[in-house]
């Protein structure tokens, strides 16, 4: 049986794709560092998340000279705290939780991005070194008003940060 050159020149490229579309699939969940959301930041009880030592003062607080971290509840249709602001040169750690139903969290014009699971702790950090605006918004579809869910996250020079004391 002979095989017709166009045939095997088809058959070639087509095996070349599959390999080209595995390989990229591959660098993608592996190869950039893309996690699925875990248990690794805790769980919580979302009927009670005022008396949570961490969801019950949500907002920004200083870790040390340059950390921080910020205590998030994504109730719909909104963000607890929905304005946010920090000092450029610093490290934030997010923690997020919601009360509802699951919701997202996607920092516009960067990589920061996570689900926000009911009785879940969702944790990612990012550095910001130079002021800016950046826009944050649920990302998942949560409800009748999710097109409304959205926040900003203010990083301001170092001198004319107002600041949090602890």
């Amino acid at each position: 049986m002979e095989i017709h050159r166009y045939e095997t020149i088809w058959f070639a490229a087509s095996l070349l794709l599959i390999v080209g579309f595995i390989g990229t699939i591959t660098y993608g969940a592996v190869g950039v560092g893309v996690e699925m959301v875990d248990d690794s930041g805790g769980t919580v009880d979302p009927d009670n998340l005022g008396s949570h030592e961490r969801f019950g003062d949500t907002g920004v607080h200083k870790v040390n000279e340059s950390h921080y971290e910020v205590n998030m509840i994504a109730v719909h249709p909104s963000f607890i705290p929905s304005e946010i602001e920090i000092p450029a040169g610093s490290t934030v750690t997010f923690y997020m939780t919601a009360s509802d139903v699951t919701h997202g969290f996607k920092l516009v014009d960067s990589n920061l991005n996570t689900m926000i699971i009911p009785g879940q702790v969702s944790e990612i950090t990012a550095e910001f070194d130079e002021p800016g605006e950046y826009g944050f918004v649920c990302h998942e579809y949560c409800g009748s008003l999710h097109h409304e869910m959205a926040g900003n996250l203010s990083v301001v020079p170092e001198d004319e940060w107002g600041g949090v004391d602890s």
